[in-house]
């Protein structure tokens, strides 16, 4: 009887592909077949699809002579999920003779209820960012996902709240509003944890200070009760706004993974998971390749709580990332690679019970069990941590006798921390395009001047402690911070001293 394509999208691993869907009709008794290697929910969608066609107020597929072939195109790439719902019941109506409207520059994606409204969907973002790329002028999407899909320029959004909607809209006969452009650039973080509520603490503070700044890795010892943990929920409140670049970065991560959310949107992700978590959870992985705890860490924290408690494999992952800022899996069913870049802020205790070598309570391990517990974390994965910090116990008479000094300054502490960190950041992008710890090796010399002085202090505290290279590089990337942090062009001597003193505690 009659055809019809109508263009949708896919998303995949954080990779998007057009996908065909091509429609045929022809004489016979009733039946609606889907192809193209897709899944369970694809299946279904013959159900989802004539529901939402006949309560939309149009005849229904079933209650034709009809034999209806739904191709999803390339047959080769295996496709999941309900996001193709929309461009079918399109596909359908366009094909079935009565309805005549231009498709050929539209992308149609979106689940469909029974009684024909549209439901969210994840990868709206990415999808819409593809759309743009590949010259399409138009993409129609659930109305819930228009402000996420906003945040693309170029390409006219329509967020649709039904299927009824959509063909009025293509008919002339009612006019869908276009989404405007979001911005989000202003949007501020609610601070949960102000630093001045956590009292003490002073290097700490500054060491989290540092690792903002530059974007350096911060692990934090000490026993139990000191405000480890605390400490490193207030950072991600210490932290600028993320850009244009890296929102976008964020956003579509979230979206692909179906968590994106008003609490989480326009936000640097913190991601703390519980020391129980398995190694793909951490990393991602399993049979569809999913993202994991690293991946939606990326442009923000990634909280490891008891750091050693963790599982060893997960632990040992981190290498590739903390290097690199990504993440590579490869399974029998396919490889994919993820951005991992995120600020790693990690928390142990200096034994299992937590209170060798503390005045505050008699320590119950074995030496044995005290040797096994720092072996958990290897020299390679120390080495690419910045910065670890002791963290004492703060005595309780500083607690209770604290005393209210005049508010002079309507800031907060916290608020204070940030702008120095964002005055910091600003001169390194100025400097050399991108923050101080991502310098690489080979660039070194380039963006970090030493007078004669430093290089002499170096030397000497190179050959006494026996330095790796690594260990060297991550000395000079945090002195160039701490300069930054006081705006000086030049690096001191102090600044390397105090770098060095914030090296692995033993």
């Amino acid at each position: 009887m009659s055809f019809s394509k109508v263009y949708s999208a896919h998303v995949s691993n954080l990779n998007t592909e057009k996908v065909d869907v091509e429609v045929d009709i022809s004489n016979g008794i009733y039946s609606l077949n889907i192809v193209g290697l897709g899944d369970k929910a694809i299946s279904e969608a013959r159900d989802r699809v004539t529901s939402a066609i006949k309560n939309s107020g149009f005849k229904s597929p079933k209650q034709k002579n009809e034999r209806i072939l739904v191709s999803l195109a390339p047959a080769h790439i295996k496709k999941h999920g309900p996001l193709f719902d929309l461009a079918i019941a399109v596909g359908y109506l366009k094909a079935s003779e009565k309805f005549e409207f231009e498709t050929g520059q539209s992308v149609f994606v979106g689940e469909l209820a029974l009684d024909g409204g549209l439901r969210k969907i994840q990868g709206a973002l990415p999808i819409a960012k593809f759309a743009k790329e590949k010259g399409f002028k138009e993409i129609f999407i659930p109305f819930e996902n228009g402000v996420e899909a906003g945040l693309i320029d170029g390409i006219k959004i329509y967020p649709a709240k039904n299927l009824l909607q959509v063909i009025n809209h293509l008919q002339k006969s009612e006019s869908i509003e276009s989404q405007r452009k979001t911005f989000l650039k202003n949007k501020e973080r609610v601070i949960e944890i102000d630093f001045e509520n956590i009292k003490g603490q002073q290097i700490a503070k500054r060491g989290l200070e540092i690792a903002g700044a530059g974007e350096h890795n911060i692990s934090f010892l000490g026993p139990p009760g000191t405000g480890k943990t605390m400490l490193s929920k207030a950072f991600k409140d210490i932290l600028p706004i993320p850009n244009e670049k890296e929102l976008l970065e964020i956003t579509t991560i979230y979206s692909s993974a179906g968590l994106l959310s008003p609490e989480n949107f326009a936000q640097r992700p913190f991601r703390a998971p519980h020391h129980s978590a398995s190694y793909t959870a951490i990393c991602g992985g399993g049979g569809n390749l999913n993202i994991g705890e690293i991946t939606l860490a990326h442009c923000g924290v990634l909280f490891l709580d008891e750091f050693p408690e963790f599982d060893r494999r997960a632990i040992e992952s981190l290498r590739g990332p903390l290097e690199d800022g990504k993440i590579s899996l490869a399974r029998k069913n396919g490889s994919v690679t993820y951005p991992a870049s995120f600020i790693l802020i990690t928390t142990m205790n200096p034994c299992p019970c937590g209170y060798y070598q503390t005045n505050i309570k008699q320590c119950d391990c074995s030496n044995q069990s005290i040797l096994k517990y720092k072996q958990k974390i290897s020299g390679p994965i120390l080495d690419r941590i910045d910065m670890c910090i002791c963290v004492d116990q703060i005595v309780a008479a500083d607690l209770i006798d604290q005393k209210i000094s005049p508010q002079t300054n309507p800031k907060t502490e916290s608020q204070i921390y940030r702008e120095k960190i964002e005055r910091a950041r600003e001169l390194q992008i100025k400097r050399q395009g991108f923050l101080n710890s991502k310098i690489p090796a080979s660039k070194i010399n380039e963006y970090i001047k030493l007078d004669e002085s430093n290089k002499k202090l170096l030397k000497q505290l190179s050959e006494k402690l026996n330095l790796s290279a690594r260990v060297i590089h991550k000395i000079l990337k945090l002195s160039r911070t701490i300069a930054d942090l006081e705006t000086s062009p030049e690096i001191k001597d102090s600044h390397i001293l105090e770098a060095f003193q914030y090296r692995r505690v033993e």
